[in-house]
């Protein structure tokens, strides 16, 4: 691990059109979520303080991004419901409207498959979190996707948060990681991506039939998809979970 160097993306910004380059596991219909797809691929640019990069030489090998927006106008709150997609979108617009952010939100941490299990998880979450400190945040917030639930999808996500080992620690493996990096389980957001789709399109995704009505599980999806073949669609609502990390910023 101490070939890896991991740095703020304001000092190499020359690696913002590489952060995609890894080998990488999200499902394929992650991406078809329309938030993501208008705005994921922006964030580096756009916010690249609230972003790391970690390279083994010349080879990128896992990026963290997240985002600041103001939490305190009316109608918003720091953990919405809506999750991921929200805080993205509260974030675009609060850059366009120059209003100053409040809060600051991860949205992702990627390691190359290459790279996994070697504890880099831990050092991108904590260089994202001091990423937020040096903006001025005295938390970051995070709507994390538990990598484990997609084996249970049925398992309600209210129930799967609870679910501990004898240590006291979530049994739930990126759960836990945000937790023994000193992370708060604090809510479940609710709806936090919503990807909707044709049935051929769902079905060119997940290479699944797609030819009956209700719930449908789907390697990946944390809860199963529902299926309308009457009317030609199906529509994968995702729960997050929302965790909150102390940032602690220098006083000034």
């Amino acid at each position: 691990m101490d070939s890896i160097l991991i740095t703020p993306l304001t000092e190499r910004p020359s690696l913002t059109s590489r952060l995609y380059e890894m080998t990488e596991t999200w499902p394929a219909f992650i991406p078809q979520d329309l938030v993501a797809g208008a705005l994921l691929s922006r964030v580096a640019e756009d916010f690249p303080e609230y972003c790391v990069v970690a390279t083994d030489g010349d080879r990128v090998v896992a990026r963290g991004l997240s985002v600041p927006f103001d939490a305190g106008l009316d109608g918003r709150e720091e953990m919405p419901d809506k999750g991921w997609d929200q805080v993205l979108v509260w974030a675009y617009c609060d850059r366009h409207l120059g209003n100053a952010p409040t809060t600051a939100s991860a949205l992702e941490i990627t390691v190359d498959t290459e790279y996994l299990g070697r504890g880099l998880s831990y050092r991108m979450l904590t260089a994202l979190r001091d990423g937020a400190r040096r903006q001025g945040h005295d938390a970051l917030l995070a709507p994390v996707r538990p990598t484990a639930k997609h084996l249970e999808p049925r398992v309600p996500m209210a129930d799967y948060i609870r679910r501990r080992r004898e240590d006291g620690l979530p049994a739930d493996p990126w759960l836990r990681v945000h937790v023994k990096s000193g992370g708060s389980v604090e809510k479940v957001a609710t709806a936090s991506m919503t990807v909707s789709g044709s049935l051929a399109q769902w079905r060119q995704w997940t290479g699944l039939p797609f030819d009956s009505d209700g719930d449908i599980d789907v390697p990946g999806a944390l809860v199963p998809v529902h299926c309308d073949t009457a009317h030609d669609r199906a529509v994968y609502v995702e729960p997050n979970v929302w965790i909150r990390h102390g940032a602690r910023p220098s006083a000034t």
